[in-house]
């Protein structure tokens, strides 16, 4: 029973939502396979060092992708605290100024000040500076 591939399963959810299999898997999958082995023909050596050097790199790029995603996170934070005190247009057209910056669940979200009125939760998606 050779075991072709191991990796991430990308679904069609435009979210690209990612299952992934983990060392203890992998080393459950492996022992299934080495006892269901045919002893005449056992597991060649280097097909385990090749499955085990494949899984520890997917291991690897998929620790690189969650700190990029992080850096992102950060990115996105930093970007968003800088317009604080800075005049923008939101929402079509209207104007204000970026009095806080929040998360709101998941989601980074505006508070602005608009002729004398407070707007809540403005994405930042959703802004433009003014110069």
């Amino acid at each position: 029973m050779a075991i072709e591939s191991i990796g991430r399963v990308v679904s069609n959810d435009s979210a690209a939502t990612q299952s992934s299999v983990g060392i203890d898997d992998f080393l459950e999958i492996f022992l299934t396979q080495l006892n269901f082995q045919d002893p005449l023909e056992p597991v060649d050596n280097r097909e385990f060092i090749a499955q085990l050097a494949q899984f520890s790199s997917l291991q690897i790029s998929s620790e690189t992708n969650d700190n990029l995603e992080g850096l992102l996170d950060v990115s996105s934070v930093n970007q968003s605290v800088e317009l604080i005190g800075r005049d923008v247009s939101f929402n079509g057209g209207a104007a204000g100024r970026v009095i806080a910056v929040r998360l709101e669940g998941d989601s980074l979200v505006l508070d602005l000040e608009s002729g004398g009125d407070i707007v809540r939760g403005v994405s930042p998606a959703n802004v433009t500076l003014i110069r």
